[in-house]
């Protein structure tokens, strides 16, 4: 008999398994290690899901939501506070103004462990902020603070580099002025939440948040430098608080350039003062001084009241109660209209003005918009200042620019009219293609207007503004000195020097007003500080430069043709140079 197995002796099955030990086929031995690997896949995958879904809670969170209790921390709104601004060029294309994507930096404080040390670090690599401050908001009970907001590319960088966990960046739109403090009055500024604050930013505002194509203005660039570069001379020489000036084209009431000294730089209107930031060209009246001139010249002219060869005795001083008029130079003997004219007689022109009588004078200036606010697209204007009864003397005071207050840019508009054949326009600051230029108002006769134009010659040719006079390109104006008002008196050594004229004169195509505040007068200029001395050659310096660029051509200023559209047939004329003033 075979013996029996025992239990024990199996050494493939474990104890109390009774059959014998067989091998374990090869199929059944696959499936086991393929159905292993499975489970070891599918572990693994859940695993990674689970983190991938964490992340991208978290994702959605920060970029999103910012945390669900962040909304009540802050009153803001993250994608709707930034709203985008169009450009804004110049009439050629050239950039003034555009918007750039930029960081900026806000912290969770609940994620700030160490908020001294933090603040620390920050202010090491941001040293504008306040260190304490800093401090104070990272110890906040809340989720969000803004830090800094519109940082620079570098700043970021430093930032990040501190790897501080709670410190964030979101990104915003900032407005940025390539050209600095060139155009800073003309195109304003825009505050940190994009809204147009002054200039053309503000008053534009709503243009530039719905149009996204560039908003293109009358200004040239190049003649916007040259003008700046002249005035900041003249400020410079002449150690002056201020300047200002107005570059127009008569035919269209464009405003080319338009200058206002001290200015500042927009991409950081916080370090902006009061002083900086007022714009003399259209937020400042002034009394023009011998500016006014023009105007009154022009009044009694188209009124038929004097004529060219209206003949004034200005030897003696004008008494009025209290007031005194009198004249620069004094002349012996009476002199004509256009001699009153060139040597810039304020006795002449009183008498003259007289003759037209008050309520006519009023009336011009009714005429001529400067009785109002001027008409320009900007919110920085500055209304007339002007008697409420308009008495006789405050009609001979007028007449040689005192007693009135306007703007620089109402003073050049007006003068436009005079200049152009007598057709009012009001001024822009936007680009007017030839068919929208508007067709204006006629205030003057274009008879009047071609003798102004020959006086305008006159005084760069023989009278106050030889200093004006810029070889082949014709140039003629009005010099205008007058003090400046202080109180309810007249300071004697505060002066405003100005010279407002046009070229070619013959046919005038564009308009230059200089006006310099309180001057004092150097070695060059002899001790003078008045507008023949100061200002003039402002008009001289940038019409040789501009000229060129504008395509006009110089010419022989003695050719008969232009001798006869320039020539004053007064035989009683006498024409005799007089001193800049």
């Amino acid at each position: 008999m075979r013996a029996q197995p025992r239990y024990d002796d199996n050494p493939c099955r474990p104890r109390h398994f009774i059959p014998p030990c067989a091998p374990m086929p090869v199929d059944e031995q696959a499936g086991r290690v393929l159905e292993t690997g499975r489970s070891r896949l599918f572990i693994t995958g859940a695993v990674f899901a689970l983190a991938f879904a964490a992340i991208g809670v978290r994702l959605v969170d920060v970029t999103l939501l910012k945390g669900a209790d962040s909304k009540l921390d802050r009153n803001r709104t993250v994608s709707a506070a930034t709203v985008s601004r169009a450009d804004i060029v110049d009439r050629n294309g050239q950039l003034l103004a555009t918007t750039l994507a930029t960081p900026s930096l806000y912290a969770n404080p609940r994620q700030i462990t160490d908020p001294k040390g933090t603040a620390k670090k920050l202010a090491a690599v941001l040293p504008d902020l306040n260190e304490a401050e800093i401090a104070a908001k990272l110890s906040a009970d809340k989720s969000f603070v803004w830090i800094k907001r519109q940082l620079t590319p570098r700043q970021e960088f430093e930032v990040n580099r501190l790897g501080v966990p709670g410190l964030e960046f979101e990104r915003e739109e900032r407005r940025v002025y390539p050209i600095g403090n060139l155009a800073a009055h003309l195109v304003g500024y825009s505050g940190i939440d994009n809204k147009g604050l002054a200039g053309v930013e503000r008053s534009f505002d709503d243009r530039l948040k719905t149009d996204k194509s560039p908003l293109r203005l009358s200004i040239d660039l190049r003649l916007q430098n040259i003008l700046r570069e002249e005035l900041t001379r003249a400020v410079t020489d002449f150690t002056a608080l201020g300047a200002t000036g107005i570059v127009m084209d008569v035919r269209t009431g464009e405003v080319l350039a338009m200058v206002s000294l001290p200015d500042f730089d927009p991409n950081q209107p916080g370090t902006a003062t009061a002083e900086t930031i007022f714009n003399r060209a259209t937020l400042g009246a002034y009394e023009m001084g011998s500016t006014f001139k023009t105007f009154n010249t022009a009044m009694v002219l188209d009124a038929g009241t004097s004529k060219m060869n209206s003949m004034y005795d200005v030897s003696s001083p004008i008494h009025v109660g209290r007031f005194r008029i009198s004249d620069y130079h004094t002349i012996h003997h009476p002199i004509t209209l256009a001699e009153v004219f060139m040597h810039s007689s304020n006795i002449g022109s009183a008498k003259a003005a007289l003759d037209a009588g008050t309520d006519r004078q009023k009336e011009f200036f009714q005429r001529l918009g400067m009785l109002k606010t001027p008409t320009i697209e900007l919110k920085e204007l500055a209304a007339p200042l002007y008697p409420a009864h308009w008495r006789e003397v405050n009609t001979m005071t007028i007449a040689f620019g005192h007693g009135m207050s306007v703007s620089p840019i109402a003073l050049a508009t007006g003068v436009t009219a005079i200049i152009n054949g007598g057709v009012l326009r009001p001024a822009t600051v936007l680009k007017r293609e030839p068919a929208d230029v508007p067709q204006g108002v006629q205030v003057i006769s274009p008879k009047t207007s071609d003798s102004m134009r020959r006086l305008f010659r006159l005084v760069v040719e023989q009278g106050t503004g030889s200093m004006a006079a810029a070889p082949g390109y014709v140039v003629g104006g009005k010099t205008g000195t007058a003090e400046k008002v202080n109180g309810h008196s007249y300071a004697k050594h505060a002066l405003l020097s100005s010279f407002i004229g046009a070229f070619p004169v013959q046919d005038p195509r564009y308009l230059v007003l200089a006006m310099v505040d309180e001057p004092h007068g150097n070695k060059k200029s002899f001790g003078f500080a008045t507008g023949g001395w100061v200002s003039a050659p402002i008009a001289s310096r940038f019409i040789q430069r501009a000229a060129p660029i504008l395509g006009v051509a110089p010419v022989d200023e003695n050719s008969p043709e232009i001798r006869k559209a320039l020539l004053i047939d007064i035989p009683a004329l006498q024409v005799k140079k007089v001193a800049s003033h």
